[in-house]
């Protein structure tokens, strides 16, 4: 099929009539079961109809996803989480007034409506509401309720951009919405609801901090589902290889003077060995390494710029066919803690402790 790209423009307040026209198509696109990637604050989501198994399915072949990792159900009116879920905790609801509209992902029981090909055939259904206006107008368009994990192919790292959604998605489905870059770059926290007290299961731009202020204590599954586990995973990304670039990735760990001497001599043997080299480093840092790639990841005196960039760095090493990568290491508080968690997916967890 030939996939329709459409632009609007980054991060609009207000939709011209041709950007509300647009949009309304992409919704008539998921209404009769297509599929359709659009911006969010996060990162460029797959959206299809969650109420409607096909185009659950779709999600997974279009993503070559396996079918048992759960779609995150996107809303955009507050009131319409009660009609997919059965019970909202009051915990759930504080959560809902602090940080909805935005980047959280909540786990709760799942309302009949909600088919089992949406949640991976669990009983309970991970349900967000975005603060993209352009998402929410889609959602809004398409019916209400739009599944939609990240537009990558699964495993790669997750677009920030629809350059990157192109470059998968191009062929298997009808339309990409393009929007620019995104704001955050690192998908939603997802928060398990069901249990008590509430347990992150994927660390995200809403830190355990943040939620620890508005709900007083939350948990955190801090180990990692292996493939052959036999558990099902209850949120994206726990089970499967996730945002792997196509070269071997290694963290290193380490003071500053360790860190670069280790990395810079690794690449050196990497290079005689015909690897084409790359280092993922920090602005700090930057000058005093030496590969063939040196990309910078951002400033450690802003987090935010280090998760904007990540995944779009991560598919800079990919364009340049880089076979051995090497990465600084990151805090594992607030943002941090996200941040070495999508490190650690797209390394194996590979790591080099000096």
């Amino acid at each position: 099929m030939d996939t329709e790209v459409i632009k609007i423009r980054q991060n609009c307040g207000t939709l011209s009539p041709e950007e509300e026209e647009g949009l309304k198509r992409a919704g008539e696109i998921i209404r009769r079961g297509g599929l359709v990637a659009f911006p969010t604050e996060t990162v460029y989501g797959l959206g299809g109809d969650a109420l409607n198994p096909e185009s659950a399915r779709k999600i997974y072949a279009a993503k070559g996803r396996p079918s048992d990792n759960p779609l995150i159900v996107h809303i955009c009116r507050l009131e319409d989480i009660e009609k997919i879920v059965t019970e909202l905790p009051a915990a759930a609801v504080r959560a809902a007034e602090a940080f909805w509209p935005g980047p959280l992902t909540m786990i709760l029981p799942k309302a009949e409506m909600v088919p089992p090909e949406t949640t991976g055939g669990l009983n309970t259904v991970a349900v967000r509401f975005p603060s993209h206006p352009a998402a929410r107008k889609l959602i809004a368009c398409a019916g209400g309720y739009i599944a939609a994990p990240s537009a990558n192919i699964s495993g790669k790292p997750s677009p920030t951009s629809a350059k990157y959604v192109l470059e998968d998605m191009a062929g298997r489905i009808e339309m990409i919405v393009d929007g620019g870059q995104v704001e955050i770059g690192l998908e939603s926290t997802v928060l398990d609801m069901t249990v008590e007290p509430p347990r992150i299961l994927r660390p995200g731009y809403v830190t355990r901090e943040m939620l620890d202020r508005v709900l007083k204590e939350t948990d955190i599954d801090i180990t990692l589902i292996k493939p052959d586990s036999g558990i099902t995973p209850k949120a994206p990304g726990m089970k499967y290889r996730h945002y792997a670039p196509m070269g071997r990735l290694v963290i290193v760990e380490g003071t500053s003077g360790q860190v670069t001497e280790y990395i810079n001599r690794q690449t050196a043997l990497d290079k005689e060995a015909g690897e084409k080299t790359g280092i993922l480093g920090t602005e700090e840092l930057l000058e005093q390494y030496h590969a063939d790639v040196v990309k910078c990841i951002g400033s450690r005196e802003d987090e935010e710029s280090i998760a904007r960039n990540l995944f779009s760095v991560l598919r800079d090493f990919d364009d340049e066919q880089v076979t051995s990568i090497y990465s600084e290491s990151f805090s594992s508080q607030g943002l941090g803690q996200a941040i070495m968690n999508r490190l650690l997916k797209a390394a194996g967890h590979r790591v080099v402790r000096l």
